[in-house]
């Protein structure tokens, strides 16, 4: 990977403590909390607390405890707000990964959104 992380993205400065967060999950390597800007009535960011650009950067040199704990949290997750198949009606899980991506946060996150019908992802392109 040749891009740096940078440890004053936001989700850095969360993970601090400088800026507040509304918690629904923290383990040891991991941190679930709703987003401020909830796209479905679901909406919650699941981050790794190490630093991480983005999904392949985590998958290829996390630990094998910290891939544990995040892939577990996203479960507890999707189970604690009831969206999981069967429990609900399911949820969608968006990551984004550099700019053609329209990664905004420079630290890897998921997001996962529920509550309603979340329609098509992408349009097909012209």
């Amino acid at each position: 990977m040749t891009e740096r992380y940078d440890d004053t993205n936001v989700f850095a400065r969360i993970l601090r403590g400088e800026i507040p967060s509304k918690t629904v999950l923290e383990t040891e390597h991991s941190y679930a909390f709703h987003d401020i800007s909830e796209q479905a009535p679901v909406h919650v960011l699941v981050i790794p607390k190490g630093p991480y650009i983005s999904y392949d950067h985590f998958a290829l040199t996390a630990s094998d405890a910290e891939i544990v704990d995040y892939t577990r949290a996203i479960g507890e997750v999707c189970k604690m707000m009831g969206v999981r198949p069967g429990d609900g009606d399911g949820f969608r899980m968006i990551s984004n990964a550099g700019e053609a991506g329209v990664q905004e946060v420079p630290h890897l996150h998921v997001h996962i959104l529920g509550g309603r019908r979340l329609g098509r992802m992408l349009a097909k392109a012209d």
